[in-house]
């Protein structure tokens, strides 16, 4: 059997992530205000008709240098409100459009660092979503949160907002690690952040992220950074692999002088972390996120009916077609998506000018739709089965098959690797094949071609 690290090294090339098809890369397309107001209009007749929003905030006190997100230093408080303000209106806008009929079901602030400015602000844009919209039964309410900026009073802020989900960003706990990374500890202990929030909302769901593959990691240390996760007992645990990609983030260049982790010690990493977790009664979510079985996410796997969007991996209950507002955010349609302006000045200015902050978007075809809904099975239910997937998204099995790319040949190599498990057109993902999903589903996309500088690695 071919060991783990000449795998890896057999399969070392640039794939995309696949948290959209077609990747963000990919988004060119040029569109105007009608085209804008066209697309939102026509989702209103498209699945799911739940409304998911998701809002950037892209401040941050400190810039870590691993981060691949759209994030900005601090700013002074007078821009903070100009953006806030902007926001604002690109909501008060883009909703005139949207059927008040629909249930909201998921709002997510992602960053940059949400809870770098002042709750005042991300009251006023959960107030201003829920006196827009009905929402469905116990609508999830998301935030993603650095814990070094967390105080008691803030977090009981964010409860009376109504938020009732809280992602950590954790990334290690390891001291020397976060000063590699540029990246501050918590100043509450997290066990007492959990044990806060939890005593406040009984049924709130709290979440540890954290990445592998970072400067000064070792596979021991990571191990012991998870185990100490594990004592804890979040509701959500993910193990994010860290994208080295300085041709689009100049700050991970710096990394590479206080000397990246060894691809072979980043599976190890993967391997160890995920085989404590499974130990621990943690439950696998796709690739990177593991849950224990009284979350809903747990539920949804085995039923095959997770779903994922650029927030992560959801259930269909709270799966919506995504509304963003704020720079660079991506709207999510069931057709189409768009992508808003990255610069916070150009931002505002295309606020005040027009009403709306889009630059580009892409629209897909019914071929796309289909290759879509087989790349978006895989990665969230670990198979390749069109039966099961005809009958979950009622898709003719040969409509299935006349748009995807299945070479036999290829797969058997899948096969051969301890990759895959076939029998005769399914295939499941193994467990020694998880780290390679990404390039399973490369397989199966007729649009995927190499290209070093255009994806990340898939370890």
């Amino acid at each position: 059997m071919i060991h783990i690290n000449d795998l890896f090294t057999k399969y070392d090339y640039a794939v995309p992530r696949y948290t959209s098809y077609p990747p963000a890369n990919h988004f060119n397309q040029s569109l105007d205000t009608d085209d804008y107001i066209r697309f939102i209009k026509e989702s209103n007749n498209c699945e799911p008709q739940n409304i998911s929003v998701y809002i950037h905030i892209p401040f941050c006190k400190k810039l870590c240098y691993y981060c691949g997100c759209n994030s900005h230093i601090m700013q002074k408080e007078d821009v903070i409100d100009k953006y806030i303000n902007s926001v604002i209106i690109e909501i008060n806008n883009s909703t005139e459009y949207i059927d008040k009929k629909r249930n909201l079901s998921q709002i997510h602030f992602g960053g940059g660092t949400p809870n770098s400015i002042d709750s005042r602000y991300l009251n006023s844009l959960v107030k201003l979503l829920l006196s827009k919209f009905s929402t469905i039964d116990k609508p999830e309410i998301a935030i993603e949160l650095n814990p070094s900026l967390l105080t008691y009073e803030y977090i009981d802020s964010l409860i009376e907002i109504g938020f009732n989900r809280f992602s950590l960003g954790i990334q290690d706990f390891d001291q020397t690690v976060l000063e590699n990374v540029n990246r501050d500890s918590s100043v509450i202990p997290i066990g007492d952040i959990v044990d806060y929030i939890k005593n406040k909302i009984s049924d709130a769901t709290v979440n540890f992220d954290f990445i592998y593959g970072l400067p000064g990691q070792s596979v021991e240390s990571f191990l012991k950074t998870i185990d100490t996760a594990v004592s804890l007992k979040p509701d959500r645990l993910v193990t994010f692999s860290y994208a080295h990609v300085p041709w689009m983030n100049k700050n991970q260049l710096y990394l590479e002088t206080k000397g990246l982790p060894l691809a072979e010690n980043k599976v190890e990493m993967f391997r160890s972390s995920k085989e404590h977790l499974l130990k621990n009664d943690y439950h696998p979510i796709g690739l990177d996120h593991y849950v224990l079985k009284k979350d809903e996410l747990y539920t949804a796997s085995i039923n095959y009916d997770l779903h994922r969007n650029f927030q992560g991996y959801c259930t269909r209950r709270t799966t919506g077609q995504v509304y963003a507002f704020g720079v660079s955010s991506i709207s999510q349609f069931e057709r189409s998506y768009i992508q808003n302006i990255k610069d916070i000045s150009a931002y505002i200015k295309s606020i005040n000018d027009i009403g709306y902050a889009f630059t580009k978007c892409y629209n897909l075809s019914n071929s796309e739709l289909i290759i879509r809904e087989v790349i978006n099975h895989l990665m969230c239910n670990l198979e390749f089965n069109p039966a099961r997937l005809s009958e979950l998204r009622s898709i003719p099995e040969e409509i299935i098959w006349n748009n995807i790319r299945f070479r036999q040949e290829n797969l058997k190599i899948f096969e051969d690797d301890n990759i895959i498990e076939r029998n005769q057109k399914n295939f499941k993902i193994k467990d020694n094949g998880l780290l390679f999903i990404r390039n399973v589903a490369a397989e199966l996309d007729p649009n995927f071609e190499r290209a070093d500088n255009l994806y990340s690695k898939p370890v």
